[in-house]
């Protein structure tokens, strides 16, 4: 900045004097120290990609600076290099608000931490606590450590981790994360997580390595600009050579700079991972970012991301009529089971009013549970366990189970003693945004949505047939989930797989794009997937490939507009209407209106948030 705004005013001077005095000494000299100031770090910079082997811009500006200054053209000279670090340092300016997701991150940091030792409380720095210690945050301080409640009640704001905007509440037995902020309430933590480990400090790295990682794309122009660059000097040196004309070769030389091309990609590919970052989406890399814009096929796990992952009761049948009481009955046995299926019909039953005692409680793995209540035998379980237990069920009960097995649901048979006296039906059920995310999807080109799961067929065509998909993959183990991975791919389709990132790791690595969804603090999600949604939210999945697409155009976009600016001064030049100084500022020009475009995709949006 110093050495850019010095050989600015020098130049105003030096101009000045010359419109007072055109035979002035002063204005030569001042011309010359502009561009010695200005093309010094220009240079210097030329000096050191040289040493690297790389013929960058900066070395096209100094030869031509130079050359205008051995032919006696110091004002071109001064203007040109002056054009050109002026122009770098708006370029870095506005780069640098494109990093601001990154910046913002790292703002939210914790510095210091409130630990108990002994009966004392000791703030110490952050990145000193140690895992098992027991840290104490008050209102309206940052977290600085992943960890679990063990007292208190809190607010937390969990923005920076997950990117929702509406902060949870915490209490005892919950996970937290450093970095996040506690708005109300008083909390006591033990640690499992500090320093670089936790979620937090893991997010900030994995951003800043994704924006600095290439694309594709801009490893094409990058391949093209180290072959373009020399190719230019020598076209300069030919058309020297041939109309002796060194103020045109000169002019050719600084024009033909391909900086708004160079920077096409990077740009657009810096303010996409900010944008995704600051919604809680984790993308690893400009590569990433653009395999995500080119997929065609999306296939979900089931289990936990296209459904709540809870099982829930979805209805009741009663022999007698009295479903109120074969719920309470239900319950009672179920209180004592830990069985999956057992919480959602205790909740249940417990709505009902308070539940009776229970003696002679027996589990039979892996068929169900059967106790005494008020007196009575009552046993709660599948058909097997009937069957061991030499229950009498007939084609009524047979018939009502059938019915609820074409739903997707799951059948809890309940008798009394001998007898069949009626069935719980669960289900775990979609989520509220499943409903739409097909369609949400199909708006952004996918092709095709597919689900993938280990559960029952019944089970899967009931849940595909409810949320609109194109098809569904069932009773697949993880390794089988891989081969169907496989076969999507070698049908030549760009395939995403959207899971846990536990048990879907393998199919993760598989396909070509892995989504975790769900995946804050979740360590194999965040070494295995290649897109992480940090928060619970299916509607940031069609998001994250709306952003990525809109990268892509936009990248499309800032290319086209840099290779018309190229060819359009090379035309000027030749045609003669184009000079060294209006050359370098239009080149200057075309570069910082490639960074603006790209800053468009920091105001990209999702259409809702929770």
């Amino acid at each position: 900045m110093w050495s850019t705004f010095t050989s600015g005013i020098l130049i105003a001077l030096g101009w000045s004097l010359g419109r007072l005095n055109p035979d002035n000494v002063y204005t030569p000299v001042l011309m010359l120290v502009a561009a010695i100031i200005a093309g010094a770090p220009i240079a210097r910079n030329a000096w050191q990609t040289l040493r690297f082997r790389i013929l960058g811009i900066p070395a096209l500006v100094t030869v031509a600076a130079l050359g205008a200054i051995a032919i006696g053209e110091y004002w071109e000279a001064a203007v040109v290099t002056f054009l050109f670090a002026f122009g770098s340092y708006l370029e870095a300016r506005t780069l640098d608000k494109t990093r601001g997701a990154l910046r913002e991150l790292l703002e939210l940091a914790p510095e210091i931490a409130r630990v108990r030792r002994g009966d004392e409380e000791v703030e110490i720095p952050a990145a000193e606590v140690e895992v098992g210690d027991l840290v104490i945050v008050r209102p309206g301080e940052k977290i600085p450590v992943d960890g679990v409640v063990l007292t208190g009640l809190a607010t937390v704001n969990q923005a920076a981790i997950t990117g929702e905007s509406i902060p949870v509440e915490k209490g005892e037995g919950d996970q937290v994360f450093g970095g996040t902020i506690n708005e109300a309430g008083y909390l006591e933590i033990t640690t499992d997580r500090a320093g670089e480990d936790t979620t937090f400090a893991r997010i900030i790295h994995l951003v800043e390595a994704a924006q600095a990682e290439k694309g594709r794309s801009q490893e094409l122009l990058d391949r093209f600009a180290r072959y373009y660059t020399p190719g230019i000097m020598i076209v300069a040196l030919l058309t020297f050579l041939i109309t002796r004309n060194a103020v045109l070769a000169l002019t050719l030389l600084v024009i033909a700079c391909p900086g708004a091309l160079v920077i096409a990609t990077p740009v657009s590919v810096v303010a996409g991972i900010g944008n995704a970052a600051k919604q809680g989406i984790l993308i690893k890399g400009g590569d990433h970012l653009e395999k995500i814009g080119r997929i065609e096929t999306i296939v979900l796990d089931k289990t936990g991301t296209l459904t709540m992952g809870q099982p829930k009761l979805m209805g009741i049948w009663a022999r007698a009529g009295d479903e109120k009481e074969l719920l309470r009955l239900a319950g009672t046995v179920e209180r004592f089971s830990e069985h999956p299926l057992a919480k959602p019909i205790v909740e249940a039953a417990e709505v009902e009013g308070p539940l009776p005692e229970a003696s002679a409680f027996q589990v039979w793995p892996g068929r169900g549970v059967s106790a005494e209540v008020e007196g009575r035998l009552i046993a709660v379980g599948s058909i097997k366990l009937m069957e061991q237990l030499a229950v009498d069920f007939d084609e009524v009960a047979i018939s009502r189970l059938r019915e609820q097995e074409k739903l997707g649901r799951t059948a809890v048979l309940v008798s009394e003693g001998l007898e069949v006296i009626g069935a719980l039906f669960l289900a775990d059920t979609p989520r509220p945004d499943a409903y739409t995310l097909v369609r949400d999807l199909k708006k952004h080109g996918i092709k095709e949505v597919i689900m993938l799961t280990g559960d029952n067929a019944l089970t899967a065509k009931a849940i595909a047939e409810e949320l609109g998909l194109d098809g569904y993959y069932a009773e697949k183990l993880p390794e089988e989930k891989v081969e169907v991975i496989k076969e999507l791919r070698q049908k030549g389709r760009i395939v995403a797989m959207v899971g846990d990132g536990i048990n879907d790791a393998p199919a993760l690595a598989t396909a070509d794009v892995g989504i975790a969804m769900g995946a804050a603090g979740t360590d194999v999600a965040l070494e295995t997937a290649d897109l992480i949604l940090m928060a619970d939210r299916l509607d940031m999945l069609p998001y994250a490939i709306g952003l990525s697409r809109g990268t892509l155009s936009n990248i499309r976009q800032n290319v086209v507009f840099a290779v018309i600016v190229v060819f359009a001064l090379l035309a000027g030049v030749f045609g003669q209407a184009v000079v060294l100084a209006s050359g370098m500022l239009v080149h200057q020009a075309s570069v910082l209106l490639v960074i603006l475009n790209a800053m468009r995709l920091l105001r990209y949006r999702p259409a809702k948030v929770a």
